[in-house]
């Protein structure tokens, strides 16, 4: 199989077999745009580790063609947060999955947004879903604290939010 040299966003180069970075909707259409040539692809959004991660996701998932082709919804899945939605993406990790997504909070949010801007669906699902487990049971203080994020309501604004939302709690 011929090799892809990718160009990360701090020069770091790496080749990967066409096969396997092809599970990119983006690189795929790069190279069905242009052709495939000896130039280096840049990935201008993704660092050199990041992306050698990625590589090696899309390496162990090469074979399984499922992964690569859009599945269709289940039941009233379209607008629906069901179990058998949740069980279906638990049923396909497998122990590298797991392995995978035991990353620092930064990695795995530089996770989301590489397979985000390399369109890999199933990459995202992955990580998206590992932030999810992390937000599960959690107050809202609690996920401010997880992620860093400020509170930058005024009381009044803050205590309105949760009127608004009390939906949420129940």
């Amino acid at each position: 199989m011929r090799l892809v040299s990718l160009v990360a966003a701090d020069g770091a180069t790496i080749s990967v077999e066409q096969d396997i970075i092809e599970q990119s909707g983006t690189i795929r259409n790069i190279l069905n745009d242009v052709g495939l040539s000896d130039a280096a692809i840049p990935v201008p959004n993704v660092s050199g580790p990041i992306l050698a991660r990625v590589i090696d996701y899309c390496r162990h998932h090469r074979n399984d063609i499922s992964r690569r082709q859009p599945q269709a919804p289940l039941l009233g899945e379209e607008n629906d947060s069901s179990d058998a939605v949740t069980q279906r993406a638990i049923s396909q990790m497998d122990e590298f999955d797991h392995d995978f997504c035991r990353v620092d909070q930064g990695t795995l949010f530089d996770l989301i947004l590489a397979a985000n801007f390399l369109d890999i669906p199933p990459l995202l699902d992955l990580v998206g879903y590992t932030v999810a487990c992390k937000m599960k049971g959690k107050s809202v203080q609690e996920m401010r604290d997880t992620f860093a994020v400020k509170n930058d309501f005024t009381p009044e604004e803050e205590k309105q939010a949760l009127e608004d939302n009390a939906w949420v709690e129940e």
